[in-house]
């Protein structure tokens, strides 16, 4: 099976036809003929690799309601990503084998994207004692990244444990940096808007205390530490700090926190509530710079859909998340291309390389050259338009960008050389 894909920009260059034969990068030139290939007109269209997010939650088993994993899977797909890891909160928690592997298995009878699940840190996500990292690592799943997002491994010498114990197989511990005791009754940023609406406050504090702790741990036993969703300027600083000590520590930022800031809590619209929570513009502005000098390492979407009655009431009954999959490559191009402070390779970087290295992914986040593999995307940089929430993939409509015009739209995205999505539109 061939494609030939006409006229493309890897990564925004000189454009060229490029060849996928059998799962693979073949060819990259001009004029490229193959008898029998299907051709794909790409004039116009930037080729990236595939993203990879390393945060999504699919909600399969338990909440089927909110997200399966073929719903999600096909969200991810239109976003432009051929990889997503699965978080581990689900009903039952992903904390044994047997639950890793049944969402994986979901994974591959959707085929729209390679579906990697996350397996639990803690049993049930309770904080009290390690899960079946071991068993879950030698899975049919292959898990490298535990996380109990959604909770935080507040207990240190648990958490010593837990990167301890993912030395043996190069996991890694994914992080939910919340200290819970300063967020008991915490409804969004705590500052003088908080307290002018009247909503509990999440201080900054509760997350940076956390990173903090946890680096000095990692640091400690030689262990790799990702930080999921990091939302403060302090954060970007002690992660930097860590980093230039030599700490093995890698984080991500949110689509969302690298566009909203706290004032959308003005409207009382719960679509707006999401932990962490949205910060101010002088945080926003610090993630942006730390996501350009390398200091944040990826684009995580903690992509977190919710069924209408968890979302739709007031803000204090409300849950938090938003939608994040089909949106996050145009929220990267508003926030980071526009700017200049990325250019194509580095929105590739950031998006697919990284966070393909973080989970240990080795045939996602490969170059776009001859022999590497056909996980790839196409995108229309100069499309514009309204996000429209019921036009959506994903089962749920709890998206923050409802209403917002944002740049890109991505056109196609193929897997191993087979098409996802062509014409904007996901073909299964």
């Amino acid at each position: 099976m061939s494609v030939i894909i006409k006229g493309a920009r890897p990564y925004g260059e000189d454009a060229v036809d490029l060849l996928l034969t059998d799962g693979t990068i073949t060819a990259i030139g001009d004029r490229l003929s193959s008898p029998g290939a299907d051709v794909v007109d790409a004039a116009g269209l930037v080729a990236l690799p595939g993203l990879v997010d390393l945060h999504t939650h699919l909600r399969e088993p338990g909440r089927e309601d909110a997200e399966t994993v073929e719903t999600g899977s096909r969200a991810a797909a239109l976003g432009g990503f051929t990889a997503v890891h699965a978080m581990a909160n689900t009903d039952p928690v992903a904390d044994t084998a047997g639950v890793v592997e049944q969402v994986w298995r979901l994974g591959q009878e959707a085929g729209l994207v390679d579906v990697v699940p996350v397996g639990a840190v803690t049993v049930g996500l309770r904080g009290e004692r390690l899960a079946e990292l071991g068993a879950m690592a030698d899975s049919a799943a292959r898990v490298r990244v535990f996380s109990d997002d959604g909770h935080c491994v507040a207990d240190p010498a648990l958490m010593r444990r837990a990167l301890e114990y993912v030395k043996a197989f190069d996991g890694v511990v994914a992080q939910h940096a919340e200290e819970p005791r300063l967020t008991v009754g915490a409804q969004m940023n705590e500052g003088e808007r908080s307290a002018r609406l009247g909503l509990g406050g999440w201080p900054a504090a509760a997350e940076e205390a956390v990173i903090a702790r946890d680096v000095l741990l990692a640091g400690h036993v030689g262990a790799r530490l990702h930080v999921c969703h990091v939302s403060t300027a302090g954060s970007v600083e002690i992660l930097r700090w860590a980093k230039g000590r030599g700490v093995q520590v890698t984080a991500e930022v949110t689509p969302h926190h690298l566009l909203l800031t706290d004032e959308c809590a003005e409207t009382y619209d719960p679509v707006f509530k999401v932990n962490p929570p949205l910060r101010t513009e002088a945080d926003v502005q610090a993630l942006r710079e730390g996501l350009a000098d390398g200091t944040i390492d990826a684009v995580g979407t903690d992509h977190a859909p919710h069924a209408v009655e968890d979302k739709e009431s007031e803000w204090a009954a409300a849950r938090p998340g938003m939608l994040g999959l089909e949106q996050a490559l145009s929220v990267v191009l508003e926030t980071m291309v526009a700017p200049e402070l990325l250019d194509w390779r580095g929105v590739a970087d950031r998006m697919s390389v990284r966070p393909a290295a973080i989970g240990r992914l080795g045939s996602h986040g490969r170059p776009l050259a001859v022999g590497e593999p056909a996980n790839l995307l196409l995108l229309d940089p100069a499309h514009r338009a309204a996000v429209d929430p019921a036009a959506l993939a994903s089962r749920s409509r709890n998206s923050p960008y409802a209403g917002r015009e944002l740049p890109g739209r991505v056109v196609a995205t193929f897997l191993r050389g087979q098409a996802t999505v062509l014409d904007g539109k996901a073909l299964k």
